[in-house]
């Protein structure tokens, strides 16, 4: 073909000339720096084009490193010794090689020998194993290199064991009193406590005052000190689904072997020992009905056994002796059996005469058999000594090896991990991908189970007419059925032990097949065990890479029955013959057991007279190396005479025939039907087949065929297929030049040669896979031969490119489609990956040094030694041959036909990309199939070729010539369309094929102009970018770019590709120092900003051009993070793991190790910062919250100089104390609200992406330069310097550390993969990326030509890969997991930290410095309050200390919030378990004082912040420790004595009565821990706390919204109602005492009306508090307006409650406020409440339908209690609350508390005596009690409301008798009476009140009956006035007066007290009170009666007369006792009973 023409497609690209590329970049570079910064202008190009890069190789000479030599100069090109050859020796199994050594062997075997003996040469590349493509980033590595992490200290981690420390005791009231004792009581002792307290030590030199630039240099060197150096170690390891660029280098080629079995034969023994037995092993699978091993013969008699056959023995060799075999099975299935025969030398007799002996006699009867034993024995020496050589069947058995396996159990069936993908040959289980139908009972392993001794005792005799194998497979499929056949017959008993196990890894004393000694052999006279060649069931596919060669005969049956004469006992002799005269037999039979290793000859056994016998025997040959045509197998029939007669031979033979091995030239194999003849063959008979009738020969039969025989060979030297032999043949013809030569029928003359050649070319397709994958290695050798040296045919050159090419192609796919379920990740077959890597040579060039030349020294590891490249240690030195490369030195010898070699000689990197872009349309399918073959197969021809011929040191430029460069361009254009047009087609195919080319790029750049192939990369991206605009779906096709680019980065060089030496731009100043302000100065005030800076920032232009690599990189990631971009979350996580997965590698590669490197491999990312920045509103919301993304940057954007209004942080809210649950630290509201600033466009990351993005971004500012980064913030907008620190911030709140607890609880769940598949569930169903495309390209399982459809999953990859996910960790993995999470989220602080501080320097002198400032102190703040270690606190509060030093006006002019956060941040810290974190907190706190007082000689901002931050610090916070904190208080303390600055002021003195203060505060709200779950408790403490603040109003406000919100969330509105109006009332006193104005209440009096309780809420005198004293009453509820919110809320709340009547007292204070600020609306709205609630009370006036409460006195008795120990409470309960509930309620609750039967409910109401109670348990006593008025009460008291508000008295009674029952008779009935007052009048603001005041009153007998009679008048009286009367209940009432019935009613009482005039005296006037009772009563009951007469109707007239007779009896009765008369009824009496009668409200209590 024409070169102009051949050429035609390459000028469809277009190569840039170098010079050009150079102008364009001056003209860049000279060109204006880009006037705007943020404009989209200065990126130049847009993103979305590739911007033309650099040539690299001219930057490099143009730009001479500047850097001295070292790290940072190994950067600037690839090191020298970048590439090297390695021989790697050729692994052999044997210790010997096992080749042939006869000399003359023929090309074919040639070849052979050559090509297994040869070592793999490997192009290696030096530095490769650094890149993350060959050292991966994994679990595993990153483990490793997180061993020997210190375990960072956390507060959280060390709350498990506060219990345990020695600092708490166990006293439970250890803290303070009862709960009524006020604070300020005890307050003398605990300011003891306190003083005795020991401090923590104090920070020494924390009171000097230092200049702040030293401050800041110390707390630098700290930070500096003991830091990780690679942050991403301890970071999850990148994810594995992303890792596109993983590549592992093949496994070399090994013999193939299934699974292994070592089976150990130890012992045979019969019943009688009479005779030599022999053993054969084979392994036979019933289903494939195959033979799968060889035989395995042995031999286990007795040496007395033995010596009968001494006469025919020859010594045995050691290799006969072996009694252990290792099978290997391919294929594991349920069907395979081993079978084991057994012979005996050959007899007189049958079969079942010769058994008959071994089936009667037994053992145990030997002495009585003697005779016939004796006799038995004599014949058997006979014979042996006769018929020594002559064997016949005897007896078999069969196991079942499935049963063997599985009951042996399978302790550790090793499962098809993902981890170690074994290439197929090497693979144990791999199927072949023909064997489609897998059924459920083949999953059978025969590795890892547990050894087994068998002992085998029934043994069946054989049959002689069913020796054969069909005949053995139907015993064997019979022996499966649970009724066998073979049961019935009666067996051989004896006893064969044999053990089987799986063979052990690397086997002692081990033989191959072909009798070598496998390694390792420690010495040959061990007994070997025998390696047993496997016949595998079905085809394996691996490639043969020793030499082997046996020939297996089976001869199977013969048929003489026409054969006249004696011919019966029939045996068949085998010989291998060379020639024909008998001495030419060959010794190449392998013997059996015992005796020599080779025989010349063999016999089958014989069956006793049988004509046409069947043979079960197996003759294994080795073939010699070099078969001919006259060899020839020659099988001789005999006849065996049993019995010596004389003048009979021992052998007669009787007929002959044979099998010429060779037929044109190819070895024959396979079934054979032969004739026998009767004549001995004639001469020159082995050239011809039996078939042909040979004249005058007599033939068995008529020569019909008569002897049924099959040959097979196992060979790696013959293929037999027959186009592979046709192909081998064909080119050793060509290379041996021998002309003409015989082809099948036809002889080949030069003419015809080359048209055959191209037909076996293209017949190689048609060759069978198995043998073309076993001799893939030959095939493709010799057709890269034919490629790389065309055949010179007749003195032409024969150009066969095209057609090898091709071939190769088909060879490769047939390869790869047999091998399809071996493929690796990427789809590569791994047994061609090994070919390229391992066995690939081009031709020629090899070390085939002359026999007398000395071989070159190659060491085993590697050719190229030394750091430079001494030139004379090239592979092919001593004779610089090299073929393919005309310019070299031709080695002498027949000068013509070398040169014409060499002209006809290729490169065949050349030739190969020339035939593929100009390969047709069906070859080039194929060839894109298996595109990466073909890759790597050029790069190692061109890495061969360059190192071969000496071409590393020519310039890149000139390496490679310009036409093959134009080929590579136009086949990396053609492959790229191909991704391109195929991607929606095949995407799998465009995947594969994408991943290829990638590679193939980043390959070449090890080799060619780099400059070229960046453009080859533009031009590709190009192509894709062109396609895009107009593709259906953007993602599929920007994955691919994705992974692209990812591989082409993952180069081990990646670094210095990216030109990091060259800076962007002259440097600005040689070595800028970190912290010279003098050099910022000029920045801020010049403000404007260094473009050179910007630039590096940025993706700009100047960026992309010289990081070419990390430009496309990190445009992909600006891409992807878009708002706009599709299918983003799967391309967000994509791109960011490929920059996660690079800064990986770069952390854990060895050359960047260095501080100065990173710095320079950081500024190739530094644009992530920026990016970073401007995807923060997309970022996952790590600190979840109220608040907006863009706090502090919205912050800074505003115009307005003040934050805004940002809501107070520690607002009273904040304490809200218990009542909203604990606060979570720094929760979003305490920074910045300030408007919202981006509206979150595009679509959010996924919380792994987001976090995986920060820490990159974590890692560029913990490595980069600060003096650059310094710069950088200078130069930034306000806006954006804002939203760095909202970066920043969101940093902390990413990778705060979750606790070990936390470890523990996720431990179920695995957090991460599931995120990972939500994401990829979105995707799926949102469309953004095909489900069936996203699992086929997790399957990456498909064949190669197939089409859409036929997809297997494969099953290693689509099952849950339970080694990464495995669930349940163990402890010391979680242990691990925190440890590390610890330390990232200790690192990640601290990078934080730095820059903050770097930001800070920059700002020092910028005008918004106060803003900015402000918003670093909230990142300081963020970062203080969240789970930090004790290691980061220590520096950041250091950090804090400084900032606030440097700038006090920060927390101390602007508004409180920033104080009151870092209060209460550094009180937490206090409070610490851990010292070192106290240590420095309390510093921090005392210089905050310090500072403030100094401002102005007080601190009282810092004060009221402390004291408020206490207690909401206390409320809220569970797990908070006072012991420690009291510590810091102490070390507070001693600061304050020890700062001899300020001896002389009032500091020291104020510091101790803040620290006191806040002592006591902390005594008291410590307990409320204690009480979380009892509301009741929990209510007392707070109210305590709330007086316990008495003297601040703010706190104490604070607390009395706290319960109020407490008391609403339990529905207790009354006391919800009543802190409020505590709450209104304390604000009133303040304003009273502010200003005097007419319509406000003057104070807590005019709160009386609505509740007593209120003047507790009166000021302390005034001259404690000045209202106007700063901090105090600061409060927005301290004005007019806040009282009116507390009113309202008053109101509202009594109205959810019910109590109207307080509404109105409510609003008559709130009304005339809102009259003054003539709020009419309001006025209005109150005056409808108030209508609302003067209806309801009308419509509930009687009150049943507003139940206010229930009351039960609760007495707590025992230890248990603490504080509560017998205290007396009234509590007021939910309306209709029953005593078993309240009861039920406590005794849960306390019993929850105390545990399982401590607690005792006190079932009476009697009093309880202390004494007999058990001290170990807690008693609670209820009793319902009623509100109880005095007489003069009730007057005022007329309604409902009036009745149940404002209740101080409560009252119960107890019946008792005398002797102790609680009733009994009248006479005796006693009633103990109790008044019960309490402190405070309910409601009030707590539901239970303390009893101050118990009286107790008993009543006689009959003052009982009095109440009793009493209560019965009231009743029937009200009854009977009710209005509108109740019918029912009049006649309830009445019924139960008057009934007859009635025990112990009216009469009885009357009969009992009425009866007798008491003889005391003092009891007469009871008797006189009694008897007016029941003429009161008589009255009542009339009227009743006729008030019902008057209600009932017609049907109840009976019912109303009864009750009329009875009442009539009744007053019958009753008359004489009611007319006696008292003797004297003046008779004074005690006052105290006057009064107990007059209480005329007694109601009997429920009891």
């Amino acid at each position: 073909m024409a070169a102009a023409e051949r050429r035609a497609f390459a000028h469809k690209i277009n190569r840039t000339v170098a010079a050009e590329v150079r102008k364009q970049v001056s003209r860049e570079r000279s060109g204006s720096p880009h006037s705007s910064r943020r404009s989209s202008s200065s990126l130049g190009v847009p993103l979305t084009e590739v911007i033309e890069p650099l040539d690299f190789e001219d930057v490099l000479l143009s730009r001479p490193p500047d850097a001295e030599p070292g790290p940072l100069r190994d950067l600037a090109e690839f090191p020298a010794d970048d590439l090297e050859l390695l021989l790697q020796p050729r692994e052999c199994r044997t210790t010997e090689p096992g080749i042939p050594e006869d000399g003359k062997l023929d090309a074919q075997v040639r070849a052979a020998v050559e090509m297994y003996t040869e070592d793999w040469l490997i192009a290696h590349r030096r530095y490769q194993h650094l890149s993350a493509a060959y050292s991966p980033i994994t679990a595993e590595t990153q483990r490793e290199r997180q061993k020997g992490l210190t375990r960072q200290v956390f507060e959280q981690d060390t709350s498990g064991d506060e219990r345990s420390g020695p600092e708490d005791s166990d006293d439970p009231r250890h803290s303070s009193g009862s709960p009524e004792d006020t604070p300020r009581s005890s307050g003398a002792s605990s300011i003891f406590d306190l003083r005795n307290l020991a401090a923590d030590s104090l920070l020494p030199s924390l009171l000097e005052r230092t200049a702040p630039e030293d401050v800041d240099r110390r707390n630098e060197a700290a930070r500096r000190q003991h830091r990780p150096r690679a942050l991403l170690a301890l970071y999850p390891a990148p994810d594995e689904d992303e890792a596109v660029e993983r590549c592992s280098r093949p496994e070399p080629p090994r013999e193939h072997f299934g699974q292994r079995i070592l089976v150990k034969c130890l012992s045979l023994k019969f019943e009688i020992e009479i005779e030599p037995i022999f053993g054969i092993l084979a392994l036979y699978d019933v289903r494939e009905k195959k033979k799968i091993s060889e035989n395995f013969y042995f031999d286990l008699n007795s040496d007395s056994m033995k010596g009968l056959l001494r006469a025919h023995g020859t010594h045995p060799a050691i290799s006969t002796l072996a009694r252990s075999a290792i099978f290997s099975v391919t294929y594991p299935s349920p069907d395979i059996f081993l079978v084991i025969k057994l012979e005996k030398v050959l007899q007189q007799g049958d079969i079942s005469e010769c058994c008959e002996p071994y089936m009667v006699m037994k053992e145990v009867d030997t002495a009585k058999n003697k005779e016939k034993l004796e006799k038995l024995r004599l014949a058997a020496e006979q014979f042996c000594t006769r018929l020594g050589r002559y064997r016949m069947p005897f007896a078999w058995t069969a196991v079942h090896l499935a049963n063997i396996v599985s009951s042996a159990g399978q302790p550790d069936r090793d499962s098809d991990s993902e981890g170690e993908r074994r290439p197929a040959w090497t693979d144990r289980r791999r199927r072949g991908p023909q064997d489609r139908t897998s059924s459920g009972d083949d999953t059978c392993s025969f590795s890892g189970f547990r050894p087994a001794t068998l002992t085998v005792t029934n043994f069946f005799k054989q049959e002689a007419e069913r020796l054969s194998d069909e005949d053995l497979f139907k015993f064997l499929a019979d022996m499966r059925r649970p009724s066998s056949l073979l049961r019935r017959l009666r067996p051989v008993t004896a006893q064969l032990k044999i053990d089987i196990s799986p063979a052990p890894e690397n086997p002692h004393f081990c033989l191959s097949p072909e009798l070598l000694h496998v390694k390792p052999y420690p010495d040959p006279r061990g007994r070997p065990t025998k390696e047993i060649l496997e016949f595998p069931a079905r085809e394996v596919y691996a490639p043969y890479t020793s030499y082997r060669n046996l020939l297996y005969v089976y001869p199977h049956c013969l048929n003489f029955s026409s054969r006249q004469g004696s011919v019966r006992n029939l045996t068949v002799r085998v010989q291998y013959m060379a020639g024909e005269d008998p001495s030419q037999a060959l010794p190449v039979i392998f013997g059996k057991s015992s005796c020599s290793e080779f025989a010349r000859e063999a016999f089958t056994p014989v069956v006793y007279h049988n004509k046409s016998p069947e043979f079960y025997e197996e003759f294994k040959l080795r073939l010699p190396a070099c078969v001919t045509e006259n060899h020839h197998l020659l099988f001789t029939f005999y006849h065996v005479s049993c019995q010596p007669r004389p003048g009979t031979a021992l052998e007669t033979p009787v007929g002959f025939t044979w099998i010429p091995l060779l037929q044109h030239g190819r070895l024959r194999t396979g079934p054979f039907c032969l004739p026998v003849s009767v004549d001995q063959p004639p001469p020159s008979y082995s050239v011809l087949t039996p078939d042909v009738a040979l004249p005058g020969m007599r033939w068995v039969d008529g020569h019909k065929g008569v002897f049924s025989v099959e040959l097979t060979a196992v060979s790696s030297v013959h293929p037999q297929d027959p186009h592979l032999d046709k192909f081998f043949t064909l080119v050793h013809v060509l290379e041996e030049g021998a002309f003409p030569f015989r082809l099948k029928d036809t002889v080949l003359s030069e003419n015809t040669v080359e048209q055959e050649l191209r037909a076996s070319l293209a017949a190689l397709r048609l060759a069978s896979p198995e043998p073309l994958v076993a001799f893939s290695h030959h095939a493709l050798d010799k057709l890269v031969r034919l490629v790389v040296r065309p055949p010179i045919i007749g003195g032409q050159i024969v150009n066969l490119g095209r057609g090898a090419f091709e071939a190769m192609a088909h060879v490769v796919s047939l390869v790869h489609r047999s091998l399809e379920a071996a493929q690796d990740a990427r789809g590569h077959c791994p047994l061609l990956a090994a070919y390229v890597h391992y066995a690939f040579r081009l031709p020629g060039t090899e070390p085939s040094l002359p026999s007398g030349a000395p071989a070159v020294a190659v060491q085993p590891a590697t050719l190229a030694r030394g750091p430079g490249r001494p030139a004379s240690l090239y592979l092919a030195r001593s004779k610089s041959i090299s073929s393919s490369n005309p310019d070299l030195a031709v080695a002498p010898g027949s000068v013509d036909d070398e040169v014409s070699r060499i002209l006809a000689s290729k490169l065949l990197h050349e030739e190969l990309a020339l035939q593929w872009v100009v390969s047709g349309s069906a070859v080039r399918e194929a060839v894109l199939q298996h595109a990466w073959f073909f890759f790597q197969l050029m790069v190692k021809s061109m890495v061969l070729h360059l190192l071969l011929g000496q071409r590393l040191d020519t310039p890149r430029k000139l390496r490679f010539p310009g036409r093959f460069l134009d080929d590579i361009a136009a086949l990396v254009s053609s492959v790229g369309l191909e991704v391109i047009t195929r991607v929606y087609k095949d995407a799998e195919l465009a995947e594969r094929l994408n991943a290829s080319l990638a590679f193939f790029l980043s390959d070449l750049l090890s080799l060619v102009d780099r400059g070229f192939i960046f453009s080859l990369v533009r031009a590709h991206y190009k192509q894709v970018s062109a396609r895009l605009q107009s593709a259906p779906n953007p993602g599929l096709l920007l994955t691919l770019r994705m992974d692209f680019t990812r591989i082409l980065c993952s180069h081990e060089h990646y670094v210095t590709l990216n030109l990091p030496c060259c800076p962007l731009s002259p440097p600005a100043s040689p070595s800028p120092s970190v912290s010279s302000t003098t050099s910022q100065s000029s920045t801020f005030s010049s403000q404007a900003p260094d473009p050179k800076v910007t630039s590096m920032f940025e993706l700009s232009g100047p960026f992309r051009q010289q990081h070419f690599l990390a430009g496309l990189l990190l445009t992909e990631l600006a891409l992807a993070l878009e708002p706009e971009a599709e299918g983003a979350s799967l391309l967000h996580k994509k791109a960011i793991s490929a920059v996660h997965s690079l800064l990986c590698s770069h952390d854990a590669d060895p050359r960047y190790a260095e501080a100065s490197v990173k710095a320079r491999v950081a500024e190739l990312y530094l644009p992530l910062l920026s990016l970073a920045r401007d995807t923060l509103p997309r970022l996952h919301d790590f600190a979840e919250g109220p608040g907006q993304r863009s706090r502090l940057a919205s912050m800074l954007d505003s115009d307005t100089e003040g934050e805004g209004d940002i809501g107070g942080t520690i607002n009273p809210s904040v304490a809200m104390a218990i009542a909203g649950g604990p606060l979570a630290p720094g929760s979003r509201a305490s920074i910045s609200q300030g408007p919202v600033a981006a509206s979150r466009s595009g679509c959010p990351l996924s919380a792994e992406s987001s976090r995986t993005l920060l820490v990159c971004v974590l890692w560029v500012l913990k490595n980069a330069e600060p003096a650059l980064l310094q710069r950088w913030a200078a130069d930034l907008a306000l806006p954006q310097l804002g939203r760095l620190l909202d970066l920043l911030y969101l940093c902390l709140a990413a990778f705060e550390y979750k606790g070990k607890k936390a470890f523990e609880r996720i431990n179920s769940l695995t957090f991460k993969k599931s995120l990972d598949m939500k994401a990829r569930l979105e995707e799926a169903i949102l469309g953004t990326i095909g489900a069936r495309q996203e699992m086929v390209r997790r399957s990456r399982e498909r064949s190669p030509f197939g089409n859409q459809e036929n997809v297997r999953w494969r099953k290693s990859v689509t099952h849950w890969r339970q080694t990464s996910d495995r669930v349940d960790k163990t402890k010391d993995e979680m242990e691990h997991e925190a440890l590390v999470d610890g330390n990232l989220a200790t690192e990640t602080s601290l990078v934080v930290l730095d820059t903050l501080e770097i930001i800070v320097q920059t700002v020092m002198l910028s005008e918004a410095r106060e803003s900015i400032l402000g918003a670093v102190l909230k990142v300081v703040l963020y970062s203080l309050g969240s789970a930090q270690s004790a290691l980061f606190l220590q520096h950041g509060l250091a950090t804090q200390r400084a900032l606030v030093s440097k700038f006090p006006e920060l927390l101390f002019e602007e508004d409180t919030e920033l104080c009151a956060d870092l209060c209460l941040r550094l009180l937490r810290h206090c409070g610490s378990r851990v010292s070192t974190i106290r240590t420095h907190a309390s510093a921090s706190l005392y210089l905050l004082m310090r500072q403030n007082f100094e401002i102005g000689n007080n601190f009282a901002r810092v004060k009221m912040q402390v004291t408020m931050s206490l207690s909401s610090l206390v409320g809220t916070t569970q797990s908070f420790s006072e012991e420690h904190l009291r510590r810091s208080l102490k070390t507070i303390l001693t600061y304050a004595e020890e700062d001899v600055g300020l001896r002389d002021s009032t500091f020291a003195e104020q510091v101790q009565d803040l620290m006191f203060n806040l002592h006591m505060i902390l005594t008291d709200t410590v307990k409320m821990k204690e009480h979380q779950e009892d509301p009741e408790m929990l209510i007392d403490l707070m109210y305590r706390i709330a007086r316990g603040y008495q003297g601040s109003p703010d706190l104490r406000l604070t607390w009395l919204q706290n319960m109020a919100g407490k008391h609403a969330e339990l529905g207790n509105h009354a006391e919800a109602a009543q802190c409020m109006v505590h709450a209104a009332a304390l604000v009133a006193e303040y304003l009273a005492l502010l200003e005097d104005s007419r319509y406000l209440p003057v104070g807590c009096v005019s709160f009386q009306n609505i509740s007593s309780n209120v003047l507790e809420e009166s000021a302390i005198s005034d001259d404690i508090l000045s209202p106007d004293e700063e901090g105090f009453c600061s409060g927005k509820h301290f004005t007019e307006l806040g009282l009116v919110g507390l009113l309202e809320q008053a109101a509202a709340y009594f109205t959810m409650g019910g109590l109207y009547e307080a509404v109105n007292e409510v609003y008559k204070t709130l009304i005339p406020i809102l009259e003054a600020h003539r709020d009419y609306k309001k006025l209005a709205a109150v005056h409808g409440k108030l209508q609302e609630a003067f209806t309801k009370i009308m419509h509930q006036s009687s009150g049943w339908e507003r139940v206010f409460g229930t009351y039960f006195r609760v007495g707590f008795y025992g230890a248990r209690f603490g504080d509560l120990d017998e205290q007396e409470f009234v509590y007021k309960e939910p309306s209709i609350t029953k005593l078993a509930e309240i009861s039920h309620r406590l005794e849960e609750f306390y019993t929850e508390r105390f545990g399982e039967d401590v607690v005792e409910i006190v079932k009476d109401s009697n009093p309880v005596d202390k004494t007999k109670l058990d001290p170990q348990k807690a008693y609670i006593q209820i009793t319902y009690v009623e509100p109880h008025f005095d007489t003069y009460e009730l007057k005022d008291r007329v309604t409902y409301f009036d009745r149940n508000y404002g209740l101080r008295t409560f009252l119960f009674c107890t019946p008792f008798t005398p002797d102790g029952r609680a009733h009994g008779e009248l006479p005796e009935q006693h009633k103990r009476k109790t008044l019960l007052s309490t402190d405070h009048a309910f409601p009030y603001i707590k539901t239970r009140i303390r009893v101050c005041h118990r009286e107790e009153t008993v009543l006689t007998p009959v003052e009982v009956a009095i109440e009793d009679m009493q209560k019965k008048t009231r009743e029937l009286a009200f009854a009977t006035e009710q209005d509108p009367p109740d019918a029912k209940m009049l006649q309830m009432v009445l019924q139960g007066s008057v009934g007859p019935t009635v025990n112990q009613g009216p009469l009885e009482v009357a009969q009992v007290f009425l009866a007798e005039i008491p003889e005391d005296p003092k009891l007469f006037r009871h008797h006189n009170k009694l008897r007016l009772c029941f003429k009161d009563f008589c009255k009542k009951c009339e009227d009743a009666l006729r008030k019902n007469k008057a209600l009932i109707g017609p049907d109840q007239k009976e019912y109303h007369r009864e009750l009329e007779r009875n009442y009539s009896r009744l007053r019958e009765a009753l008359q004489p006792l009611l007319t006696q008369r008292l003797p004297q009824l003046l008779a004074p009496t005690t006052a105290g009973l006057r009064n107990s009668l007059n209480r005329a409200s007694f109601r009997k209590a429920d009891l």
